[in-house]
């Protein structure tokens, strides 16, 4: 599923911009960040262009259970979770 660009910025203001960290910390800021936020969903997740951040974000949002979209086109390297 493609998502438009403005949707995506105007759906949510909550993100977590993971450009910076490293791949080993990503893991417990995502879970955090989820935790803490879950009741102001959807949640906006921006990977950048690491094709290996993405795989571990998707691998922690798969094991907490969360719904989510992945983003492609001009929004490649962003993901949506949209409920916990």
């Amino acid at each position: 599923m493609e998502l438009k660009y403005q949707r995506l910025t105007k759906m949510t203001d909550l993100k977590l911009d993971l450009h910076g960290s490293r791949h080993h910390e990503v893991p417990l800021k995502v879970e955090n960040f989820l935790y803490l936020n879950q009741e102001n969903m959807p949640i906006l997740i921006i990977c950048g262009n690491s094709q290996k951040m993405i795989n571990i974000v998707k691998d922690v949002l798969e094991d907490i259970d969360c719904i989510y979209e992945i983003g492609s086109g001009i929004n490649y390297g962003c993901i949506i979770v949209r409920k916990i």
